[in-house]
């Protein structure tokens, strides 16, 4: 019996020590086969993941750098436009319609210069580019000529709401265009707004409505109204706001909605555009155009500002693009601030307390729209609390 029991401790260790055979054949490849494809996902995921960081780091430069590029825009475009409009030196006055064609013009040959060098492109592969996406796609065009057509309908509008309407009472209805900016973001865009970006939306109005009435006087608000239609001016500047921010939000949706290029998109909108500037200039002022000539008043200091308003149309359509219509309207509102302290420094222009007002709620409405959400705040704290 003894012998019998070292036999089996003896029987047991010796199949101990015996090595486990390593599996060959078909499962071993099976087995590199899938660790090698592991790390290959791995290294695929660890690029992607890198490659979407960057887009986003970019992305962010993009946005801000535009948002705060149309500040310094509308700025400069108010300063100039001012200076060119007040300071003719007796010679004839330059014609706004005819600023607005050049500038549709302008912006039309920018953008079709950069599609060509971005490309790099031949001649021939260009024209057919611009063929297959204008000529061939007038679907394409009769969806980005929407916003332009709301523009003119927008001005016209404008323009029967001054004639029945006073200064301050346009300029406060007129800010209006800010929530439906919001509103159409919402409806169309399927955009969240917490409570604290909506009350940050209506002190914005409230601010802006402020500063633009700020610098009204007694007298260019007392008016004859014999001719006036109070109801009338009402029904048009509300129609105005929700023209300006249905096209707004509506060109947002196009850019953002499609694979076309933003310069694309700009050439298609261009020609439409041109058309409807080109008819605005003979009916409005074709007489004129007819005894003084297209260019009557033009001077350098004019072109300059033709070409700084197309600078800004391009601005405009990054900031939709990269950001979105509300951050654009409190860029906007923030560079009307901004004008009228360089308007203090340089030209005949004195805050008053209303002014100060104003602004102040301006900044405090940027201030409270750029902060994060706190709800979003308390559900992350939620889901990272053990369970």
């Amino acid at each position: 019996m003894g012998g019998s029991d070292s036999d089996i401790e003896v029987g047991n260790e010796t199949e101990s020590l015996i090595p486990t055979p390593k599996a060959e054949g078909p499962l071993a490849k099976r087995t590199v086969k899938s660790n090698s494809e592991l790390e290959e996902r791995k290294r695929t995921r660890t690029k992607r993941l890198r490659r979407k960081k960057q887009s986003a780091e970019h992305s962010h430069i993009v946005k801000y750098g535009s948002l705060c590029l149309l500040v310094a825009q509308l700025v400069g475009l108010v300063m100039l436009m001012r200076y060119s409009r007040t300071h003719s030196n007796g010679s004839d006055m330059y014609l706004s319609s005819t600023a607005v064609f050049c500038m549709e013009v302008m912006k039309f040959i920018t953008c079709n210069a950069v599609v060509f060098f971005q490309k790099s492109m031949s001649p021939k592969a260009y024209a057919k580019e611009m063929y297959d996406n204008t000529w061939m796609a007038p679907f394409e065009i009769l969806k980005v000529s929407v916003p332009s057509f709301l523009y003119v309908v927008q001005n016209n509008l404008l323009y029967l709401a001054l004639s029945n309407l006073d200064a301050v009472t346009y300029q406060v209805c007129y800010q209006l265009k800010i929530l439906t900016t919001a509103l159409f973001s919402a409806t169309m865009l399927n955009r969240k707004f917490s409570k604290t970006k909506w009350f940050s939306l209506i002190i914005l109005t409230i601010g802006v409505a402020v500063v633009q009435t700020s610098g009204e006087t007694k007298e260019s608000t007392s008016s004859d109204d014999s001719d006036q239609n109070r109801t009338l001016g009402l029904f048009a500047i509300l129609c105005a706001a929700c023209t300006s921010g249905f096209s707004g939000v509506y060109f947002e949706k196009i850019l953002k909605g499609s694979s076309t290029t933003l310069w694309m998109r700009n050439i298609q909108m261009g020609i439409p555009s041109m058309i409807l500037a080109l008819i605005t200039v003979f009916v409005q002022d074709g007489g004129v155009i007819q005894e003084k000539g297209f260019f009557v008043g033009y001077s350098s200091l004019v072109w300059l500002v033709v070409v700084i308003q197309a600078v800004g149309g391009l601005i405009v359509a990054v900031v939709v693009k990269y950001a979105d219509n509300v951050l654009k309207t409190f860029a906007s509102s923030f560079g009307i601030v901004v004008s009228s302290i360089v308007s203090a420094i340089l030209f005949d222009f004195h805050p008053n307390f209303a002014f100060l007002v104003g602004s102040s709620l301006v900044i405090l409405a940027t201030v409270l729209y750029s902060k994060p959400d706190k709800k979003r705040r308390k559900r992350l704290h939620k889901s990272t609390l053990p369970r």
